[in-house]
């Protein structure tokens, strides 16, 4: 993994963890591991989560449009941040 793929996953963390479900520490989640299916996160937190890559990212989400299975996975939300930043 690269030091800036590193280091997002580190911010990503820090921030699902502001929004996660209690009862599941976030650092057990594989990067393909389902967000929702795993209970870390309900189906609405998927908003959120958009929110925080257009404001960290500046993902335009209005002209990409909201693909919620690329946004279920750690590693899917870490590959859209690598695709939108080339």
């Amino acid at each position: 993994m690269s030091a800036a793929r590193e280091e997002r996953k580190e911010h990503l963390l820090g921030f699902l963890r502001t929004i996660q479900k209690a009862g599941r520490p976030i650092g057990s989640l594989s990067e393909s591991e389902r967000l929702v299916t795993s209970g870390l996160i309900d189906s609405l937190a998927i908003l959120q989560i958009v929110t925080y890559l257009e404001t960290s990212y500046d993902i335009d989400f209005a002209l990409r449009g909201v693909d919620p299975e690329q946004l279920g996975s750690i590693g899917g939300i870490l590959d859209l941040i690598e695709q939108e930043n080339r």
